[in-house]
């Protein structure tokens, strides 16, 4: 049973092109080598490597730097046990009106007092700008890594400058070292990430990332399985280029260096444009859809990376319009607006309401943008 599976699973009609089977790759000429997915394997001891590194860099390296910048982690204010409270906060962490008013009843407690225990309990879960500096700054050091590794063996191939040769004598093409260990090096880094977000503090967008990396891992598995090497370097590089200045963004903001994270803020819009709007659709997508259907011809694989493909390009136009909005903010207003991945809320919201005042959003509950300014939920 295994092994109808297995020969259903690597059917030589979906994954290669016309009159080309699994016999034709396994004995390539001397001193030529082809993808084998078993070579991928490697990117699982060196994932547990990269996570185990990463714990090391921020301990040794990343908080030191921002104990030298002075961002300290802070004393999370603590919330007064209470059980009936927990519990209701383990379902919903913002209890709606109604919910308050039980609570209130139950407990006899004032409403706002209850709203300010959720408050206080939200913070205590949220990470301190430490943290987020720390993890930023293992994250601007890998994509800024890669990068310069990608560039450096990219600049030397001809495809870079001509897409058309990513297809020649496809798919009969030498894999080469610096290829096996980018592609190995990006796999093992997602693969990290999935471990550390089970081991981080959870975030609101848990589920949205989670679904980003495994999306990734199986575009990464997927093109090297059918031996797009060259096209999949490229984009892996196009990808990285702009995240870099989005982490260097987020240090300078964590650093209260509020000009220079706006100033970087509209360099990472500008290379997040260039590289994903314009490269990514107009050279490398162009050159996958329309160049390898000339020279190699379409099959099933073939259509199945050209519509993740073409999805990735459809999410890379929603998320400029949302970077978009924030540099022209950061353009005109001089601020940046928040992370919304990791928001804490403000504490002279804390402080309005444990004066009796009352707050113009008290409903929708404010949140304090990395600038300190509130802002609606």
């Amino acid at each position: 049973m295994t092994s109808s599976f297995s020969a259903w699973f690597w059917s030589e009609n979906f994954w290669l092109p016309q009159n080309v089977s699994w016999v034709d790759l396994e004995h390539p000429p001397p001193g030529v080598d082809y993808p084998r997915v078993g070579d991928l394997l490697y990117a699982l001891p060196l994932s547990v490597g990269i996570f185990v590194l990463r714990i090391l860099f921020e301990r040794l390296v990343a908080k030191p730097c921002a104990h030298i910048l002075q961002i300290q982690a802070g004393v999370q204010r603590q919330a007064q046990p209470n059980a009936v409270l927990e519990k209701l906060y383990q379902s919903k962490t913002c209890p709606d009106a109604k919910q308050l008013e039980g609570l209130s009843k139950q407990l006899d407690w004032d409403v706002r007092k209850i709203q300010r225990w959720f408050r206080i309990r939200r913070n205590q879960d949220k990470p301190s700008l430490q943290t987020k500096f720390c993890e930023s700054m293992w994250r601007f050091t890998f994509y800024l890594g890669i990068f310069i590794y990608a560039i450096h063996h990219l600049w030397r191939s001809p495809w870079m400058w001509n897409t058309r040769r990513c297809w020649d004598t496809y798919p009969f093409q030498h894999q080469s070292h610096q290829q096996l260990n980018h592609y190995v090096a990006e796999l093992a880094f997602y693969c990290s990430l999935m471990f550390s977000q089970f081991t981080d503090i959870k975030r609101k967008d848990f589920f949205i990332m989670l679904v980003h990396h495994l999306a990734t891992i199986f575009l990464i598995t997927f093109s090297y399985a059918i031996n797009m090497l060259r096209a999949g370097t490229l984009v892996m590089c196009v990808h990285d280029a702009s995240d870099i200045f989005l982490e260097a963004a987020k240090l300078a903001n964590y650093a209260k260096y509020q000009r220079l994270c706006d100033g970087l803020f509209v360099v990472f819009s500008i290379s997040f444009f260039i590289a994903r709007l314009v490269i990514f659709p107009f050279w490398i997508i162009n050159s996958v859809l329309f160049e390898s259907w000339e020279i190699a011809g379409p099959y099933q694989a073939w259509w199945v990376l050209n519509g993740l493909l073409l999805v990735l390009q459809t999410l890379h136009v929603i998320w400029f319009y949302l970077i978009a909005r924030i540099a022209i903010k950061a353009i005109f207003k001089g601020k940046v607006a928040k992370d919304e991945r990791s928001d804490i809320e403000s504490s002279s919201d804390e402080e309005v309401h444990s004066s009796g005042g009352k707050h113009p959003n008290q409903a929708s509950g404010p949140t304090s943008n990395i600038n300190g300014e509130k802002r609606d939920r």
